[in-house]
């Protein structure tokens, strides 16, 4: 059995499950989101959402995992939500936003303007004597992972200096400079 596919998933208080065709939605307070499976039989029993295979074939045991797995951040995402935090490491750099607009100022000669999904709420934090922080929240942690590596990609966090956008928390490989 898959270690992570046997864990069965308990639902909490305020999240409805409807499993029919091959679909499982997933409603709660914060959102719904939908999940198409394929070849894994899913029980829902007092709560508790179990899943099982037919057989113990390479792809079926994938499936279970990753079918386990996704579900398991659906009924999370639907009733706590999800976060993701960057950092922007470098001076002069500075996140401002208006509504779903995120602007970047990120040492190019032009600021980034990017539209952010309406899923996706943001927030900028700009103290004095600190680095701006851009906060990303959804109920879909496929998408918030998604917009964060995208605004990552705009300037990633370089080995010498550390300056560029970073995950609040993530540890960048440093490397010595020329030694004179």
């Amino acid at each position: 059995m898959s270690r992570i596919g046997k864990n069965p998933i308990t639902v909490p208080e305020g999240v409805t499950l409807e499993i029919k065709d091959n679909t499982i939605t997933a409603k709660g307070k914060l959102g719904e989101l939908t999940q198409e499976y394929s070849d894994i039989e899913i029980k829902l029993e007092d709560g508790i959402i179990t899943l099982g295979r037919a057989s113990d074939k390479k792809d079926l045991r994938a499936k279970h995992g990753l079918y386990r797995a996704l579900i398991a951040n659906m009924i999370e995402g639907v009733s706590k939500g999800w976060t993701k935090e960057l950092e922007l490491v470098g001076v002069g750099y500075r996140a401002s936003n208006q509504g779903q607009k995120l602007d970047l100022a990120v040492g190019f000669s032009h600021n980034i303007v990017m539209d952010i999904a309406p899923e996706v709420k943001i927030e900028t934090v700009s103290e004095k004597g600190k680095n701006p922080i851009v906060k990303l929240t959804s109920f879909d942690k496929q998408l918030v992972g998604q917009v964060a590596a995208k605004i990552r990609g705009f300037r990633k966090p370089e080995p010498y200096k550390g300056k560029g956008i970073k995950f609040v928390g993530e540890e960048i490989r440093r490397k010595a400079g020329k030694s004179a």
